[in-house]
């Protein structure tokens, strides 16, 4: 049941995020609205709209939350990896579990190991490595 819901949530959230599916639902709101005189304004008129979003947006939260659910941890089993098989320190692995206070102060630590070697290092190598950067930032 896990893979069926699966398969229709990702079927789902990519129509979803198609520009035709934008300028279907566009469309079926501009008919709505043309419809207006024609149905007097009339409560029913209303409830339609009303009624027909209110029941695809409550749908479509789960079934995008469902989709982000796995595409959060698809990423983080892959920076989980990447992080495994690098050298150096992997005590960074599974940090998505702790709580935001925890990786606030993880990533405090880090940003200060970061500034201490920064201004440790001689003069001379921060400008060579800078200047190393800035072709590669102006092509981003």
């Amino acid at each position: 049941m896990e893979k069926t819901f699966a398969r229709i949530a990702n079927a789902v959230a990519r129509g979803a995020g198609r520009p035709i599916t934008f300028i279907l639902c566009m469309a079926l709101i501009a008919v709505w609205g043309f419809s207006g005189p024609f149905l007097g304004f009339s409560e029913t008129w209303q409830l339609i709209i009303n009624t027909s979003t209110t029941i695809i947006t409550f749908l479509m939260v789960f079934l995008i939350q469902n989709t982000q659910n796995r595409d959060g941890a698809a990423v983080q089993a892959k920076l989980d990896e990447l992080v495994r098989v690098s050298a150096g320190k992997n005590s960074f692995i599974g940090i998505d579990h702790l709580t935001a206070a925890e990786v606030e102060e993880i990533r405090s630590t880090c940003e200060a190991a970061v500034a201490r070697s920064q201004s440790s290092e001689p003069a001379g190598k921060r400008d060579k490595e800078e200047k190393r950067r800035q072709p590669q930032a102006q092509n981003t």
